[in-house]
C-alpha cells in the first residue's frame, strides 16, 4: 500500500499535472499527450491531496507543492477586486459554487500545515463570496456568469448545472470556516445547507434515463454522503447514510459492466470506512475489499489513476481528483489514521 501512495504521490510532483506556477489541470489527455487547461478547483482538490500526502509520508516535497497550488489560488487566481474566483483563468466566464467551496478547504488545508494566514484570508473572502452572491430562495445557484454574477440558466439533466444536495460537500467549507474563525453566520449556512439536502436527496438518483450519465450522478451524490460525515451521529444522517451507500453500491454494480469511473469507487470505499468510524453505519466489509480491489485496478504503471472504462476499455484521462480520492480510500481502507477532517 506504501508503494501505491509513494507512486500516486511520484505522479502529482512529476507528471506535470501541476504547472510550475502552482496551477494544477483537470485532466490528463493520454490519447494526445496532452493536459487540458488549468482549474481552480482542480488546484483546490489538489492542494487538501497534497497536504494528506505530506501528513502520510512526511516528504516535505509535498508540502511545498501544496504551497505553491495555495499560492496560485490566493495571488493569481482569487480577484480580489470583483471578489470571485473563476472557473479557469483562461475563460473566467463563469463561478462555480461548487468549486468555491473545494478551493475553500484547499486553502484552509494549506493554512493548517503551514499557519500562513494568507490562505486563511483568501479562503474567508471566497467563503463570503459563495454566501452573498450565490444565494437563492431555494438554496445556492450553482453558477454565476462574471463579470455580472448573474445565475445562468439551471438544466436538470446535468447535475453541475443544477441546484442538489451534491452541494452539501461544497458547503463543509463553511463548517471548516466556522471552526477556524468561529463565525456564526458560516455554521449556520452549513446546517441549512444539510437541512434541504436530506430533505431533497430522495430524487437525485437515478436522474438520467441513460446509464452512463446516472454513473455520473453517483459521483455527486457521493459529495452528499460526504457533507454529512459531520453529523454522522444525528439520527437523520445516520438513516441517510445507510440508505445512500445502499443506493450507489447498487447501482455501481448495476452499471459498472458497461461503465465505472474509478473516483465512485474511491467515494464509496471512503464513505463506508468514515461511516464505520463513526459508529454510524458499519462497514460492509466483503463489499468494501471488492470496491478496494477494483479501484486498485485503475492506478497506471505512472501512479496516476486512470479517470474511468467503458465496457473494460480505459478513457484516456488520468485524472488529479480520481488520484487524490483513490489515495486516501485505499490509506483508510488499510487502516491509515486520517480523519474526517482530512477528506479530500
Amino acid at each position: 500500500m506504501l508503494r501505491r501512495i509513494s507512486n500516486a504521490g511520484e505522479w502529482f510532483i512529476r507528471s506535470g499535472i501541476q504547472q510550475p506556477d502552482g496551477g494544477v489541470a483537470r485532466y490528463f489527455h493520454t490519447d494526445r499527450a496532452q493536459n487540458a487547461p488549468v482549474s481552480t478547483e482542480i488546484t483546490g482538490y489538489t492542494a487538501s491531496a497534497l497536504c494528506q500526502l505530506y501528513a502520510l509520508t512526511g516528504k516535505g516535497v509535498y508540502l511545498e507543492r501544496a504551497r505553491a497550488a495555495a499560492q496560485f489560488l490566493s495571488r493569481a487566481a482569487w480577484n480580489h477586486a470583483r471578489r470571485t474566483m473563476p472557473f479557469e483563468l483562461s475563460e473566467p466566464a463563469f463561478a462555480y459554487f461548487f468549486d468555491c467551496g473545494i478551493i475553500v478547504r484547499g486553502l484552509l488545508a494549506v493554512w493548517r500545515a503551514t499557519g500562513e494566514s494568507e490562505f486563511a484570508e483568501t479562503a474567508s473572502a471566497v467563503g463570503h463570496h459563495m454566501l452573498s452572491d450565490f444565494r437563492d430562495g431555494d438554496g445556492f445557484h450553482p453558477v454565476l456568469e462574471l463579470p455580472s454574477k448573474s445565475a445562468t440558466r439551471r438544466d436538470p439533466l446535468r447535475w453541475s448545472r443544477s441546484t442538489g444536495c451534491y452541494q452539501l460537500k461544497a458547503a463543509l467549507a463553511w463548517l471548516e470556516l466556522a471552526e477556524a474563525d468561529g463565525e456564526a453566520r458560516f455554521r449556520e449556512a452549513y446546517e441549512e445547507s444539510l437541512d434541504w439536502a436530506l430533505h431533497s436527496y430522495d430524487n437525485f438518483l437515478p436522474g438520467h434515463h441513460e446509464r452512463a450519465r446516472v454513473m455520473d450522478r453517483l459521483h455527486a451524490f457521493s459529495y452528499f454522503l460526504e457533507g454529512m460525515l459531520p453529523r454522522a451521529d444525528e439520527a437523520c444522517c445516520r438513516a441517510a447514510l445507510s440508505d445512500g451507500i445502499g443506493r450507489v453500491a447498487r447501482l455501481l454494480r448495476e452499471i459498472g459492466p458497461e461503465f465505472e469511473r474509478s473516483d465512485v469507487y474511491a467515494q464509496l470505499l471512503r464513505v463506508r470506512v468514515y461511516a464505520d468510524r463513526t459508529g454510524a453505519v458499519p462497514v460492509d466489509g466483503s463489499a468494501a475489499a471488492e470496491e478496494a480491489s477494483r479501484l486498485e485496478e485503475f492506478q497506471a504503471e505512472d501512479g496516476g489513476f486512470w479517470f474511468g472504462r467503458r465496457k473494460g476499455e480505459w478513457l484516456p484521462y488520468r485524472n488529479p481528483v480520481s488520484t487524490a480520492f483513490a489515495v486516501q480510500a485505499l490509506a483508510v481502507w488499510h487502516g491509515a489514521a486520517a480523519s474526517i477532517a482530512d477528506l479530500v
